[in-house]
């Protein structure tokens, strides 16, 4: 007999064969509210608390109710995995596919491998089990080894659960309670590390599992950016139009491991934000060597709104702040070393303590500057640190004019790519910035700037942050290496909001230095004040925090305010798989007819359909007036259709062109179809709001579109 014919004799045995009036009255029990079989255990721990608490002997990192803090994490992790492996197996329940099963409760129409009442309970109970076992009684742990293979019995038994479904649930809950703990001992009980270094550690972990879970199971899709890059990743090059390499290759080691998916694309995302709370930490503890402000603005660059969403969407600013972490980090040791002068008694001692660092800090910046262009910023605010403050000596050494030129040599990629095409990436910067528009005021450019500003950071914390920046300067070398590494960075960008616009991420480095400075200023500010002012500043830091966390929440889940469309700013995020669906339906029609190719005149458009449409076709970019993007500089439209026809010979070629809005199809557009189909296709939200318009114009024996290069960049 087969394994899954074994499977199903046992089924049977136990749904049918081990039927009884008692089992029957209490497996549904189990089976539907086996949680509440839970409560005694509970009551019964928390009364052991309750009496150590009485006794003075109380620890809570050794009590009750920090196991079931930890027993909780352990259920929303097991949840969440069995789900995802549910759908992943796809196996239908016994009271879907077999005749005659017992059903004693429903039977949902979700998967059944793993048995999600299994792996949760397990993970529960081992748990609790672990961090219980040296203050309960013998039968308490009886209770609840017991329990958990009652509550699996009981899904076989109702008939929604094959056996195999039950032990692989027992299985998958309990390796996902080993591996809580595991991540548990080594961080929050990590004597080595401390209780602060363990917290921060413990919390990035959390943050970044439910970014990967919300990642995989939230509302917010690809933006037109994302997929973009994304286009970019299958194209590898030494450079783009508008910006450096590092991001295609980044989303091409995450796509080669995880496939061309919303997962892949965004994973690199998780990781550099994880790894910026780490050497921020590191970079602070170094700085002051105290391990609790290290924490607080470790954690706080993840609740601010400003920094919290690139640690789910992977645009350019996921690894480009983390490269100008690193570089703080690194010019930090830098500035420490040169305060030292050890003998050497070699060569290779000597360069590797003088020149060495320096070399790796123009690497990190040159990697930077293959991310962004804004890490130019990092020399000047160097340079301004080291002219003005007690360090200026070392402009008269040859380190930092070394690290320059390793920068330049990361960066020459970019330099040669331009030198190849056009110089289009310095054309289409100027354009951007607004260089080319000459001298003008605007005074609205000017305060929708600061009024972003205010916004991204959240109020109270922006203007805290301002004073202790501006306060910080005169203190110490320490007050210096904040001041000339933020304020710099938001007069530029100030002065150039009078001329033109200045979007909100734009001043982004600025504030890594600047929550520095916040909790410093918080901490210096309650060793020196009376108990009521530290009240009031606490008071604010407290609301401060509470508002960029509630704010971050909401951008997360803007169905929470149920915001209008213009109003809500993840609009930009939503709607574009459906519309990938759409077409995906309308491409595999026309695929039978003969070759079918998809285009737009806009290059979010066209990016996005690369990737939701399925298989993910290669699309196009016409020109129709719009400035020049990186699709003008790979194959056309027209190139593809003359291949079609040196090798296929006469084909019949037809076309899919997508607009944003509901339109007509343009004049110019008419004479290349032979005849052509007009569809308005929209999308809503989940509250029956329309999203967006699209309308979807199906050419057929489609022509090629001759147009000229664009003029505007």
């Amino acid at each position: 007999m087969d394994i899954i014919g074994f499977d199903i004799r046992l089924f049977n045995l136990i749904n049918k064969g081990a039927s009884n009036d008692l089992f029957d009255f209490l497996m549904p029990l189990l089976s539907n509210y086996s949680y509440y079989f839970l409560l005694p255990y509970f009551l019964y721990i928390l009364w052991l608390e309750y009496k150590k608490i009485r006794s003075r002997e109380w620890n809570f990192l050794d009590s009750p109710t920090f196991a079931l803090i930890v027993a909780f994490f352990s259920f929303i992790l097991a949840d969440w995995l069995t789900n995802e492996l549910k759908q992943l197996l796809g196996r239908a329940r016994p009271c879907i596919t077999l005749a005659d099963v017992r059903l004693l409760v429903g039977c949902t129409a979700s998967f059944s491998l793993p048995s999600s009442h299994a792996a949760n309970s397990f993970a529960i109970l081992l748990t609790l089990y672990y961090f219980t076992k040296r203050n309960v009684s013998i039968w308490a742990i009886l209770y609840l080894k017991l329990l958990a293979l009652l509550i699996g019995f009981s899904r076989v038994y109702v008939g929604v659960h094959y056996p195999s479904d039950v032990l692989m649930g027992a299985l998958w809950g309990s390796l996902t309670s080993v591996f809580v703990i595991f991540i548990v001992k080594i961080t929050l009980l990590n004597e080595r590390i401390g209780l602060w270094s363990g917290l921060l550690f413990f919390t990035v972990i959390g943050i970044s599992l439910f970014r990967i879970y919300y990642i995989l199971n939230g509302p917010l899709q690809l933006s037109p950016d994302e997929a973009h890059y994304w286009e970019w990743s299958r194209r590898l090059d030494l450079s783009y139009y508008s910006k450096g390499p590092l991001i295609a290759y980044l989303i091409h080691i995450g796509t080669s491991i995880f496939g061309d998916n919303v997962l892949g694309v965004r994973i690199m995302a998780v990781l550099f934000s994880a790894l910026c709370s780490l050497f921020l930490y590191d970079l602070i503890w170094k700085m002051y060597n105290e391990a609790k402000i290290a924490m607080l603005g470790a954690l706080l660059f993840q609740f601010i709104p400003l920094f919290a969403p690139f640690g789910i969407i992977f645009t350019i600013d996921s690894p480009f702040i983390f490269l100008w972490i690193l570089s703080l980090y690194l010019s930090w040791i830098i500035l420490n070393r040169t305060q030292h002068n050890p003998s050497f008694n070699s060569f290779y001692r000597k360069f590797s303590y003088i020149y060495m660092p320096w070399l790796l800090l123009g690497i990190v910046v040159g990697f930077g500057l293959l991310t962004k262009y804004t890490m130019f910023f990092f020399f000047l605010c160097g340079f301004l640190f080291l002219l003005f403050t007690e360090k200026k000596s070392l402009l008269l050494t040859p380190q930092p004019y070394l690290s320059l030129i390793v920068a330049i040599l990361v960066f020459s990629p970019v330099l040669i790519w331009n030198s190849q095409n056009d110089w289009v990436t310095f054309k289409h910067s100027f354009g951007h910035l607004g260089v080319t528009e000459g001298l003008k005021i605007s005074p609205k450019s000017f305060m929708e700037f600061i009024l972003s500003q205010i916004g991204v950071v959240s109020p109270v914390i922006f203007f805290i942050m301002l004073y202790s920046l501006l306060k910080q300067r005169e203190v110490n070398l320490k007050g210096g290496f904040l001041f000339y590494f933020s304020v710099p960075i938001l007069l530029f960008f100030l002065i150039k909001s009078l001329q033109s616009k200045v979007q909100a991420n734009w001043a982004m480095p600025a504030y890594v230095t600047g929550i520095i400075a916040f909790v410093v200023h918080y901490y210096d500010f309650k060793k020196n004040q009376t108990i009521r002012k530290i009240s009031i500043l606490g008071i604010l830091f407290f609301l401060g925090i509470l508002i960029a966390l509630g704010t971050t929440v909401v951008s997360h889940y803007p169905s929470l305010l149920n915001l209008p469309v213009k109003l809500d700013p993840t609009s930009r995020l939503r709607g574009w798989k459906e519309l990938g669906e759409e077409v995906s339906v309308i491409y595999e029609l026309l695929s039978k007819k003969g070759e079918t190719v998809i285009f737009s005149d806009s290059y979010q458009v066209s990016s996005e359909l690369a990737f939701y449409v399925k298989g993910n076709p290669i699309t196009y970019c016409i020109n129709l007036g719009r400035r020049m993007n990186q699709y003008d500089l790979w194959e056309d439209i027209n190139t593809y259709i003359e291949k079609v026809k040196k090798n296929k010979g006469d084909v019949q070629i037809n076309a899919i062109f997508v607009r944003i809005g509901v339109s007509d199809m343009p004049e110019e557009m008419k004479e290349f179809c032979e005849n052509f189909e007009r569809k308005v296709f929209i999308v809503y939200d989940k509250g029956g709001n329309i999203l967006r318009h699209y309308t979807i114009f199906i050419c057929y024996n489609f022509k090629g579109f001759k147009t000229g290069k664009p003029i505007k960049f």
